[in-house]
């Protein structure tokens, strides 16, 4: 049984929503490379692709902070030295983003679902100015007709506003949605949402197996979720969804930010 058919017994999924690095998209090499060129810069050592691979999921600033401290605790870092790490970072990481690739079945699963008619979102903590030239080079902008950065909402997951926001721009139900990814944010952030969410095996959260997390299902493969494409021992369902969170809530932001995110949605919309 394929895991839309455990999810949503005799339909679909009105909205999906998509996280980005660690679930369409492995980034870890180039974001290895920015942190590393940052840390040399600062005359520090670099840190190294696998240490990098479990400090990604919470957003730029958390990840410079988390480097320049040499593990996941990063309280301790002066503000002043992360503001500049960060800026080095930025510049690094947007020189280059050839290391990164698409994972097995993303194209094929955003393909399918395109041509059932279920409307798509993509939901990341990446800063919004790196999202566009990913999703060009990847080729799979054209799939979502929202889009929501790390910097787009005054909230990052694992806060549930930018899930409830798509949600509401889309007139669907927390029922009537599905969230994908592949960390302890995305889950949290779904279970906010009063919102299903399959965990992906292959993604980064800071070292630790998804299934500690308790997502609603967890896959090997985006393709396990499609009728007919499933290996029955790819997925783990997990019963009982508890939302911490009003399905009815809605997102306040204010009227500038309205005017920012609907520019910055504004944009995406030709893709869908």
């Amino acid at each position: 049984m394929s895991g839309f058919e455990q999810l949503f017994p005799g339909t679909l999924p009105r909205l999906v929503m998509f996280d980005l690095d660690g679930t369409l998209i492995d980034s870890v090499p180039d974001l290895a490379a920015a942190v590393d060129r940052m840390l040399l810069e600062l005359g520090r050592p670099p840190a190294g692709l696998e240490a990098v691979r479990h400090w990604v999921g919470n957003g730029a600033q958390v990840l410079v902070r988390r480097a320049l401290a040499g593990g996941i605790e990063h309280d301790a870092v002066d503000d002043v030295l992360a503001e500049k790490g960060l800026a080095l970072f930025m510049d690094a990481y947007a020189e280059s983003h050839a290391l990164t690739v698409l994972y097995p079945g993303v194209k094929d699963t955003l393909r399918w679902l395109q041509k059932q008619g279920v409307e798509m979102a993509l939901i990341t903590n990446k800063p919004e100015r790196f999202v566009a030239p990913l999703l060009d080079q990847m080729k799979i902008g054209r799939y979502f007709r929202w889009i929501i950065g790390g910097d787009t909402l005054p909230q990052k997951k694992p806060d549930p506003a930018a899930l409830l926001f798509v949600m509401q721009m889309a007139g669907v139900s927390p029922q009537q949605s599905l969230f994908v990814g592949d960390s302890r944010s995305d889950v949290l952030a779904a279970k906010a949402a009063g919102v299903q969410c399959v965990g992906l095996t292959y993604g980064y959260n800071h070292g630790r197996p998804i299934t500690e997390e308790f997502p609603s299902l967890v896959v090997d493969d985006l393709r396990a979720l499609l009728p007919g494409c499933a290996d029955p021992a790819t997925g783990i369902t997990l019963a009982d969804l508890q939302a911490s969170q009003d399905r009815e809530s809605t997102v306040a932001v204010t009227g500038k930010f309205w005017m920012k995110v609907i520019k910055a949605l504004a944009r995406w919309r030709w893709r869908a």
